[in-house]
């Protein structure tokens, strides 16, 4: 596997919105994949939650990470998290 960069604004994003570089390496070697704008990609994957995220109870959370992959690593640009 190739190492995983994060960018100072992935970082600052993640506590932010509920994860941490755990999860988000995880989503990146398992979870899921699609296109996103300017040849990056979006990857996605849902992890049971059953918590509180700012005073509303959500069953899953679904942690998504915007990365660009090079032929050495994968940069990760930006953490978005859905509450569900």
């Amino acid at each position: 596997m190739k190492n995983i960069r994060f960018t100072r604004h992935a970082l600052l994003r993640c506590p932010q919105r509920g994860t941490n570089q755990e999860e988000v390496r995880e989503v990146v070697q398992t979870g899921s994949r699609e296109s996103a704008k300017e040849d990056r990609l979006i990857c996605r994957k849902n992890f049971e939650y059953n918590a509180d995220w700012q005073g509303t109870f959500y069953r899953i959370k679904q942690v998504a990470p915007v990365i660009v992959e090079t032929d050495t690593e994968i940069v990760v640009i930006t953490v978005y998290t859905f509450y569900l």
